[in-house]
């Protein structure tokens, strides 16, 4: 086993690593070679599935004993958007005024840096020698599709007896302050879009043609003007949002021949995808007419009851930043949707107000702070 990792080189030599989904740009490799040099056992994982890039993937390992804590995260990051706007390289990794910048600095390399950084101080200080297995699950498909990612990693894990008792996913869950937030749970995420056929005519003419507007109109007040529920214990209420209206029409005297409109649901644990599908089929039944429905469900509303290990993670955070972390649900959705239908899992990483935003940067602090979080919450995981 090598010594201490520094995790500021280590996030430094990741951001330089042009990753942008479903691209690698060497980031796996990377991260690998940092890990193997502590005794991680590393196997790459390249999944395909027609229609879908091909992506690859990281799972390592250290032990093979109970209790074991994985760690999982994603290498792969969104793209930079107009590059004249970045006032550093996306991909330059520079340090200015004690601010890290680079695409994936919040969202998450820097995370995985400062858990691999915690990782080699815990071992150092070990010894190498302690009971359990610690491992790391990374993707290069989480801004993407996730279809060739952390899901198939899960199944490739579960036929090999791999899969862990908790995970620790280190997303950038701090709105304004590192220590303010831990998730323990997600909203689901369910998106669809009604399309209403008509019959295209005169606007002059109108008992020639079949005008579906109103009837979308009334669709959508029906949708949008119900309560879906008042929240629960950990959850907000569960909310819908149109996205889209769209007839395509440009001509003032022309009735539209269709027109069609888009929402999100964001839904909390009182649903499931099934029944808030029901719920939909149910008012545009109520409504009637030739309506076309299109539903996709891209994950579930879970929770990882408050327990011992939400509790040690909120200790550290707490013993560390001074602050109560709120244990959380709200925002989007995660790679913990996957991971929670096989062990207890949380998250917690660095600040997200940069996240996906031109000029992506984390302070050295919080950086270096989550470092010593993620070693306290290691310490403590495998202090029994």
């Amino acid at each position: 086993m090598s010594g201490h990792i520094d995790p500021l080189e280590l996030a430094r030599a990741l951001l330089r690593c042009p990753s942008v989904t479903p691209a690698d740009g060497g980031a796996l490799a990377t991260l690998a070679g940092a890990v193997e040099g502590l005794g991680f056992r590393c196997e790459t994982l390249t999944f395909s599935e027609a229609g879908t890039p091909d992506v690859g993937n990281l799972f390592a390992r250290l032990g093979s004993g109970r209790p074991h804590l994985c760690f999982a995260g994603h290498t792969d990051v969104v793209p930079i958007g107009d590059p004249e706007a970045w006032s550093i390289d996306p991909f330059g990794a520079e340090i200015r005024g004690g601010v890290l910048f680079g695409r994936g600095a919040a969202d998450m390399k820097g995370a995985i840096a400062a858990f691999v950084g915690a990782a080699s101080r815990f071992l150092t200080r070990r010894g190498g020698r302690f009971d359990g297995s610690l491992s790391l699950l990374i993707t290069g498909d989480e801004e993407g599709p996730a279809i060739n990612g952390t899901a198939k990693v899960l199944r490739w894990m579960a036929e090999r007896g791999e899969i862990p008792d908790s995970c620790l996913v280190g997303e950038p869950t701090n709105p304004l302050r590192l220590g303010e937030t831990i998730k323990i749970g997600r909203r689901g995420s369910l998106a669809a879009r009604i399309a209403v056929a008509g019959v295209q005519g005169h606007t002059a003419y109108p008992q020639l043609a079949d005008n579906p507007l109103p009837r979308l109109v009334r669709i959508l007040a029906a949708l949008t003007e119900a309560r879906l529920d008042d929240g629960t214990e950990h959850f907000q209420p569960s909310d819908l949002q149109l996205t889209s209206i769209d007839v395509g029409n440009p001509a003032a005297n022309v009735i539209p021949g269709s027109g069609s409109a888009a929402f999100n649901i964001r839904f909390n644990d009182l649903h499931t995808g099934e029944s808030l599908s029901q719920w939909i089929r149910d008012r545009l039944a109520e409504i009637g007419g030739d309506a076309a429905l299109d539903i996709h469900v891209s994950g579930e509303a879970f929770l990882t009851p408050p327990g011992r290990f939400t509790g040690l993670l909120a200790r550290a955070v707490a013993d560390k930043t001074g602050i109560a972390p709120e244990l959380g649900t709200a925002g989007g959705t995660s790679d913990a949707r996957f991971i929670k239908q096989y062990c207890e899992v949380a998250e917690f990483g660095l600040v997200g107000q940069t996240m996906h935003k031109i000029d992506e940067r984390v302070d050295l602090a919080d950086l270096a702070m989550l470092g010593e979080i993620y070693e306290a919450v290691i310490d403590s995981y495998f202090a029994g």
